[in-house]
């Protein structure tokens, strides 16, 4: 009798212990919305700091005729980080001249002449939004569905797009970079 009261006792305690700590699969589930904060963070600080160390100069350059300049693509990461988050529920700013609903103000807003430091503002800017933005999506809600871009999706889905977006363009601002003698801050 006594096996069986202290094998009850540890499957109660087991019992106890795992509503109190939670399971390890709800623990990484928990976990998911403070990791996608935590790379768009660090991705964010190696744009910005691209940005930064890039002169004035070199925002004008581009690989070849039709192609986004570097200003350009830095704009169109801040565009997109104010624009992808209409999915969530998020519109963009007025301030910012975005409109989900005339893509022409993206366009217009990648292509307007604004100086260096301006441009590193409206990056920082946007990513104040969308850091915002992303906590309307807890791990509660990642399976809900949203429209983006008239396409069916999930929160989760959107996110995962938003990052690989932000990572895409990093290496694009690399490339850029070092095409003009710039070495990425973090690499030297």
């Amino acid at each position: 009798m006594r096996p069986m009261k202290n094998a009850r006792l540890w499957l109660s305690a087991g019992a106890v212990l795992t509503t109190l700590v939670g399971s390890p699969q709800a623990a990484r589930a928990q976990s998911l919305m403070n990791d996608m904060h935590a790379e768009v963070s660090a991705v964010q600080k190696k744009i910005i700091d691209l940005a930064n160390a890039m002169p004035e100069s070199s925002y004008a350059w581009r690989p070849t005729v039709g192609v986004r300049s570097t200003g350009e693509v830095l704009k169109h990461v801040a565009a997109d980080n104010y624009l992808i988050p209409v999915s969530w529920g998020a519109p963009a700013p007025a301030s910012s001249g975005i409109s989900a609903t005339d893509m022409s103000s993206v366009q217009k807003y990648e292509t307007r002449a604004v100086t260096r430091a301006e441009v590193i503002a409206e990056l920082e800017a946007s990513f104040r939004h969308l850091h915002g933005a992303m906590r309307l999506t807890t791990d509660g809600n990642l399976a809900e569905g949203v429209k983006f871009f008239g396409r069916d999706m999930t929160r989760q889905k959107v996110m995962i797009i938003t990052l690989s977006h932000l990572h895409e363009h990093l290496g694009q601002l690399i490339a850029y970079a070092r095409s003009n003698n710039v070495v990425p801050p973090w690499s030297k």
